[in-house]
């Protein structure tokens, strides 16, 4: 492949991994909380563009962990890291969900899963495994929340993005079974483009439509949640 072609291609992988109002309303919530990361040792489930772990890795984690599951975000991730001065405490994995980790535990877990309730995954521009969480949108969330009290030290927190559409209510109980408690740390608006909007699960968009959504003429926009996770009587 010539050089140009390797320029083209690599253009193209940061263009669809390119972060998105979600991603930057995760790292606001972490960067108010920065005593939290200071000196923590960081996990990232859907690393993306790493653009998150850059941002702890610059707040003093000790040391930060990506999973993506597309090799592009892998590489995208290393490399961004590595530019800003990080590539020593970062380690990156191609692997789904929590299988690269397995009997490992961190201070913090961050996440920003697909979880928006499509019947399609087809979006232009992005990659089949963006934003698509199945029609109820919890097809990696239900895991992840199953899965995270194994991966927390005992004072360990987790922040990740939860959309007002798809049940809060259910993620509090499954965290509450397993002895965690959840809190809302921060709810904004994010645009919802047309494209992602007519792909949206027919039956949650019918239930939510002037709830979570709100649509002024042809813009909607979706009420979105970052939430905060951790043992129960250490989340306030």
């Amino acid at each position: 492949m010539s050089n140009a072609s390797l320029l083209s291609s690599a253009r193209e992988s940061l263009s669809v991994l390119r972060p998105s109002e979600y991603t930057a309303a995760l790292i606001q919530v972490i960067q108010a909380d920065a005593d939290l990361v200071r000196g923590a040792t960081v996990l990232e489930i859907g690393s993306g563009s790493g653009v998150v772990l850059a941002a702890v890795a610059a707040l003093g984690a000790a040391s930060v962990c990506g999973i993506d599951i597309e090799q592009d975000a892998v590489a995208s991730g290393r490399l961004l890291l590595h530019e800003l001065g990080h590539g020593g405490v970062a380690e990156f994995h191609h692997g789904d969900l929590w299988e690269p980790v397995l009997g490992r535990r961190f201070d913090l877990i961050v996440a920003n899963l697909p979880h928006f309730p499509m019947a399609s995954s087809h979006v232009p521009g992005r990659l089949p495994s963006w934003s698509a969480g199945g029609p109820d949108g919890r097809y990696l969330l239900d895991p992840f929340l199953e899965g995270l009290g194994r991966h927390l030290t005992p004072l360990g927190r987790a922040i990740i993005t939860h959309n007002a559409f798809v049940s809060l209510e259910r993620s509090c109980e499954m965290v509450a079974y397993h002895g965690l408690a959840l809190r809302v740390a921060l709810t904004t608006l994010v645009y919802i483009p047309g494209d992602k909007l007519d792909c949206m699960a027919k039956h949650i968009l019918e239930a939510e439509d002037g709830r979570s959504i709100h649509r002024y003429g042809p813009y909607a926009f979706g009420e979105m949640h970052i939430v905060e996770i951790g043992a129960t009587g250490t989340v306030a």
